[in-house]
């Protein structure tokens, strides 16, 4: 599993949510992260597609977390955004047609697993 800009810049956008309180501009957030503007509109709709963060429009509108920093692992917040969490591309749909009798399926299930527990011990409030 490689984690792809994409969900590095998720982490570093809702760490950076969880460290402020109330609405925060997205331009703002992303400059200070030294995130592209661009890329980081299409993270942040992803998380609020996910239901992780409130946006509002306006002068004073942006994003803010829906949750407490707490209350969000950081697995959920990287299966939000990466189009595949998977070690391996036979994992990704389960379509593969060697499922039955390939010998090495249980290990990248196992480290599957074993990443996808590791991500969710910690949360956002670790990060801070």
């Amino acid at each position: 599993m490689i984690v792809s800009t994409r969900g590095e810049y998720a982490l570093r956008l809702m760490a950076a949510l969880a460290g402020k309180e109330g609405f925060s501009s997205l331009k703002d957030v992303a400059l200070a992260n030294n995130i592209p503007h661009k890329y980081s509109e299409n993270i942040m709709t992803a998380l609020a597609k996910a239901g992780f963060l409130e946006g509002s429009r306006g002068k004073n509108g942006g994003y803010r977390l829906s949750r407490r920093p707490e209350e969000y692992s950081l697995a959920e917040i990287l299966e939000a955004v990466e189009s595949s969490f998977a070690a391996t591309s036979c994992l990704k749909d389960g379509s593969c047609p060697h499922a039955d009798t390939c010998p090495t399926l249980p290990v990248w299930k196992g480290l599957d697993e074993t990443v996808h527990e590791y991500l969710s011990r910690f949360t956002l409030k670790d990060l801070l």
